[in-house]
């Protein structure tokens, strides 16, 4: 196999990755309204210890357990992040 389509493939892919990021942002922002709305905190440490399980669980790999749990720990990090600031905007 080549390089090139190989690379152009991982280019798609990292479009599409960003795509689903910034669309769980956009949740997470809605999310937020509703917490807020229902005087509930950003940070609920069950739901993501329940987030970062089922994820774990289904990852077949190749990559590993911890590199998993650190990518999806700092999204969900910039998540709660963008929920702070828009309710700092709102306050």
């Amino acid at each position: 196999m080549k390089l090139q389509p190989l690379r152009r493939e991982v280019d798609r892919v990292d479009l599409g990755i960003l795509r689903l990021l910034n669309r769980r942002a956009a949740l997470a922002l809605r999310i937020g309204t509703v917490k807020r709305k229902q005087g509930l905190p950003i940070f609920d440490r069950r739901r993501e210890r329940s987030v970062l399980g089922r994820l774990l669980q289904r990852n077949g790999g190749p990559l590993p357990q911890g590199g998993i749990r650190r990518i999806f720990e700092e999204i969900l990090r910039q998540n709660r992040k963008l929920q702070a600031r828009a309710w700092a905007r709102r306050a």
